[in-house]
């Protein structure tokens, strides 16, 4: 597997993120698996479930996750917030209350929320105990966070005929749990399996090209349409 190094560096993280161009690339192959429904889909259900009354999601991205939630819950007070000023306009622009906030050092008070929200970003964070640790402080007694990650294997065939390896990471759906249980009393999951589909080798290589320009110049050419098993893993934590 791949070092974590890349996944973590902070100037390596800003520069993928710098514009939304990669992540709305990255989101836009993705749909669900054999069981019909997206780990998207299950994340946003599992925060609407609980019926929170004040949210922050660290890491928020363009901020359609946010969007979601607010539309199924009109009257949450939900407060998105990214480390990438592009990330911020973008959530905005959707009409999401959005700050320019570091994860591991949340300027709010403790006991401030009483749900918290960080999907696929836990792998970024340069200290994952550290940011952890400030969830739990801002979150109340009996608070819920949800979270959401890949598997080790997630896209391992594509990353393979590209002549790359799956990317090792410090939260995977592998060791998530360990990691959450050194912060929260009580961690559930929901295994989710998904398809990344590409129309063309083009779109394959455009895709690949959000991560690593070696690896999207050394994909294969294929001819027509092709699929790719994608692992995604909800967990909850209070």
């Amino acid at each position: 597997m791949q070092p974590t190094d890349a996944m973590t560096d902070r100037d390596t993280v800003d520069a993928q993120y710098a514009r939304t161009d990669n992540l709305r690339t990255r989101r836009d192959v993705w749909g669900p698996g054999p069981e019909g429904v997206s780990p998207t889909e299950v994340l946003v259900s599992s925060v609407v479930a609980a019926r929170p009354a004040k949210v922050i999601e660290i890491g928020c991205g363009t901020g359609h996750f946010a969007r979601s939630v607010i539309d199924a819950l009109p009257d949450v007070d939900y407060l998105a917030t990214d480390i990438s000023a592009a990330m911020v306009e973008a959530t905005s622009s959707l009409g999401v209350p959005s700050r320019q906030v570091p994860g591991d050092a949340l300027p709010f008070a403790d006991d401030t929320f009483d749900g918290a929200v960080a999907a696929w970003m836990l792998y970024h964070v340069p200290d994952l105990d550290g940011t952890l640790a400030e969830l739990r402080r801002v979150l109340r007694d009996g608070g819920r966070l949800s979270v959401a990650t890949n598997g080790e294997e997630h896209l391992g065939d594509l990353l393979r005929e590209a002549g790359g390896e799956p990317v090792a990471s410090q939260f995977t759906a592998e060791n998530a749990e360990e990691a959450l249980s050194r912060h929260f009393e009580h961690v559930s999951r929901r295994d989710v399996e998904t398809r990344a589909t590409f129309p063309d080798h083009a779109a394959a290589v455009a895709y690949l090209s959000t991560f690593a320009a070696d690896l999207a110049a050394a994909l294969p050419h294929f001819e027509g349409p092709r699929a790719y098993v994608g692992r995604s893993c909800i967990l909850t934590a209070h």
